[in-house]
């Protein structure tokens, strides 16, 4: 099974560059099978990791930044894939 964990914040004002930064520099204890960064306007910063593991596994998540830069608790979603058979 597949695994997807969303994590998305909100950077503090004039502060999203930096957050993209710090996203980038985070590293987990165990690599997943795919890591993808995303940005959206008002400075939000979505990772999307992928991991063969079942749905409730324990997995590695990226931490909460520094409260200083980010005007809200992280949200976070887990997700599994489905069969691809839409006929």
């Amino acid at each position: 099974m597949t695994v997807a964990l969303m994590w998305e914040a909100r950077a503090a004002e004039g502060r999203g560059a930096e957050l993209l930064a710090w996203v980038r520099e985070q590293r987990l204890p165990e690599e997943p099978s795919r890591r993808e960064v995303l940005r959206a306007p008002q400075d939000r910063v979505l990772v999307i990791t992928w991991w063969d593991a079942p749905y409730d596994a324990e997995l590695p998540e990226l931490p909460e930044p520094d409260g200083a830069l980010v005007t809200r608790a992280v949200h976070r979603w887990r997700f599994e894939s489905v069969a691809d058979d839409w006929s």
